[in-house]
């Protein structure tokens, strides 16, 4: 769209140019993939845009290269710092790792490592062992399965000994020799840091304050820190090369976080931070045959891997119908083009023809997504505006509720000393012998807050123990009307940056409704800082409009449809649930008939209210928000589950209400009685039936009934359409 702006604009001060001046539009990026600019000749009709590479301020880095890639780079990772903390020269480092967990782990571990009180490790001869007397570890066997955790057949492992590590390496030190400079007679205090999105800013900060006096700064961070963040004092990064990703698959719309190869864009710009200040050193956890056969140039670009709805509504807007054709830097998936079109059309935001209708461009004027700017317009409608922005508030920014596994890993012993369900009594007797004192008061510490934790929830789920989406707005209102919000976020288990976040975007939104509301149709609770309590119908109501938003989204209970399953559930997150739109792309479980039927169901995700239900209480019909999986595991023998999100229940009738008027609702044949009704005034036969309705969202998809209804049917043509709805 800008570059046609710029086009025109170059026309128009040619014509007139005492009065227009011509317009630059500059496109910056660190990782930009510059070919699809320079070739898409659909985007620049005049010729590829000149390109200009600005040299940032940058000192040499030299980059060392693991000899292997190991799968597990976390203890990798454990191993080279702390051998580079000993050997190297003062200075700050820069750890990359995937993400929250992985940062606990290390931090601890280093910090056991390198006590305040000594700094310095105890050291121990090598040892080695002979290849051909040492067993195959398992790891060994898995490695080769999937790329980011492959060992590199092409690295150099021409060794004869397999070296047990945890000890010194005379061969692996010489990385860390830096000419000119000598290496510390004794090792410095650690000062460690974590460095991730969900972490509070006051925490983030303390990565640009200076170390204390004595101890070198090493910052474990995700790749939040790999661009825009120049931390003083960081002379070595140590990479592990993969980050976390959440994978979106657009057919079947389900997401997984996978832990994969960065893009070698990205590992430039890790390695870079090294010398922002003065000469630097990367140490990457992989190896040099590694990084050119499974890292790819650049990073998939998000337009590909996330929902489009949003852009197409925007595109539309602006009175582009054939979408398609629109010279996109990447093109999205047609798929994916015409999957976002059907979304506008249950949402009423388009009509059959794809042009946009009044009720697309009232949600075209909300920075949302669509589904959320309905539920929004609704509100607004039914003068809940108050509740309706607080709850939209919540759903759209991600991840307020800290999971309760973070917890158990920050107060849980040491794995090492952990039980384990496959120990044997002996085994788990000796464990318990060992266990200290002081993993004791751990346990004891881990179980209250884990009691703190599931009464936090309960108290959240007052309004409603059966809707996650009232949860989230028991939650908001209540930090609103805090007047300790960081106590509040502590007290109750949230993350108080992402509240923040959430409450930016409720002020904002108001401000937006009260643009485009009337005068006199007000919510009057709009302008209160305080949200009163929603009464029983008007959270009725709230999660109708959630179920409008999400209207596509909607699972039901197996055994309503008569899908047969292999087992009888236990527990409400093993009862299955099948989705309207199908949650398997049918392509990860081979041609097994019992497999692929397996693959279609999904279940509640642990973390949500409904978890807490009998099996005999799970709700018929959920609306969810979106759909999990976790990444396959060795041996790859089974397809992991596909989890339900749930928002809210719903019933059939709320549904055939809901779904009135899109492609969803299917209107079956007559049942029963047909009463024969005097011609119209336009002269057409007219009846008056009872009509079964159901719920179908694929041609080829099995429909759902959701009652029957009264109406009234004039003949057009060789066909009965309803003329209206009598009961």
């Amino acid at each position: 769209m800008m570059s046609r702006i710029v086009d025109l604009r170059a026309q128009m001060a040619k014509e007139e140019p005492e009065k227009y001046y011509p317009l630059k539009l500059v496109i910056m990026s660190a990782t930009l993939r510059i070919t699809d600019f320079t070739e898409n000749t659909r985007l620049f009709r005049n010729g590829p845009p000149p390109i200009v590479k600005a040299e940032g301020r940058q000192f040499p880095v030299t980059d060392h290269f693991a000899r292997r890639t190991t799968h597990d780079y976390v203890d990798d990772m454990f191993h080279k710092v702390s051998r580079g903390h000993k050997k190297l020269p003062p200075g700050g480092m820069l750890c990359f790792l995937t993400g929250q967990q992985e940062i606990i782990q290390l931090a601890k571990k280093l910090r056991q490592a390198f006590p305040a009180d000594t700094g310095t490790q105890v050291k121990q001869p090598r040892v080695h062992v002979s290849a051909a007397d040492a067993p195959l570890e398992i790891d060994d066997m898995d490695a080769e399965a999937q790329p980011a955790f492959r060992r590199d057949e092409d690295d150099d492992d021409d060794d004869s000994d397999v070296e047990i590590r945890g000890l010194d390496d005379e061969e692996d030190d010489k990385e860390f020799m830096i000419e000119g400079e000598e290496q510390p007679v004794e090792a410095l205090r650690v000062h460690v840091l974590p460095l991730y999105s969900q972490l509070p800013t006051k925490q983030q900060l303390k990565v640009f304050e200076e170390p204390p006096a004595g101890s070198r700064l090493i910052v474990l961070a995700t790749n939040v820190a790999e661009t825009s963040l120049t931390i003083p004092g960081i002379r070595y990064v140590f990479d592990c090369g993969r980050s976390k990703e959440k994978k979106y698959e657009a057919s079947t719309g389900v997401q997984t976080f996978e832990i994969d190869f960065i893009s070698k864009a990205s590992a430039a710009q890790r390695a870079g931070r090294a010398g922002r200040t003065g000469p630097g050193h990367c140490y990457r956890l992989y190896s040099s045959a590694v990084y050119e056969r499974d890292f790819e140039e650049y990073a998939i670009p998000e337009i590909l891997r996330s929902p489009i709805e949003g852009v197409v509504l925007s595109l539309k807007n602006m009175d582009i119908q054939t979408v398609v054709n629109f010279p996109f830097p990447t093109p999205p998936d047609r798929k994916a083009l015409a999957k976002a079109e059907k979304l506008l059309t249950y949402l009423g935001a388009i009509d059959a023809h794809g042009k946009i209708t009044e009720t697309g461009k009232e949600l075209a004027a909300y920075p949302l997504s669509p589904r959320f700017a309905r539920m929004l317009l609704l509100g607004r409608r039914y003068n809940l505006s108050a509740h309706t922005i607080a709850l939209v508030a919540s759903l759209a920014v991600p991840e307020l509720f800290i999971p309760q596994t973070q917890y158990n890993l920050e107060n849980a012993p040491d794995e090492e000393e952990s039980e384990d369900e496959n120990d044997t009594a002996r085994e788990r007797f000796a464990k318990r012998q060992i266990r200290t004192e002081a993993d004791n008061i751990a346990a004891s510490a881990a179980e209250l807050k884990r009691k703190a934790y599931g009464k936090a929830h309960a108290t959240l789920s007052r309004w409603d123990d059966r809707s996650d989406a009232l949860k989230l707005l028991t939650a908001m209102a209540a930090y609103s009307a805090s007047s300790s919000p960081a106590s509040f976020c502590a007290d109750y288990f949230l993350r108080e940056k992402a509240m923040k976040e959430a409450a930016q975007l409720k002020q904002q939104l108001t401000a937006i409704v009260h643009s485009h509301s009337r005068t006199g149709t007000d919510d009057p609770t709009l302008s209160q800082k305080t949200l009163p309590p929603p009464t029983d119908k008007q959270r009725a109501i709230l999660k109708q409009f959630v179920a409008a938003g999400f209207i596509d989204q909607v699972a039901v209970r197996a055994d309503i449809i008569g899908v047969a399953t292999s087992r009888n559930p236990r527990r409400a997150i093993e009862v299955p649930y099948r989705t309207l739109f199908t949650s398997s792309s049918g392509d990860i479980v081979g041609q097994d008939p019992e497999a692929r039927a397996a693959a279609k169901l999904s279940y509640v995700h642990p973390s949500s209210v409904l978890a807490r239900l009998t099996v005999a209480e799970m709700p018929d019909y959920i609306i969810y928000s979106h759909l999990s999986r976790q990444a396959p595991t060795p041996p790859y023998d089974t397809v992991p589950k596909t989890r339900l999100h749930p928002l809210t229940t719903v019933t059939a009738k709320q549904l055939a209400n809901l779904a009135e008027g899109t492609p969803l609702l299917e209107v079956g044949k007559p049942v029963g009685k047909i009463e024969q009704l005097p011609r119209g005034a336009d002269g057409r036969e007219r009846r008056e039936v009872w009509v079964g309705l159901s719920l179908r969202g694929e041609k080829e998809g099995t429909p759902w009934p959701v009652g029957a209804r009264k109406v009234v049917q004039k003949r057009i043509g060789g066909a009965w359409e309803i003329e209206k709805v009598v009961g």
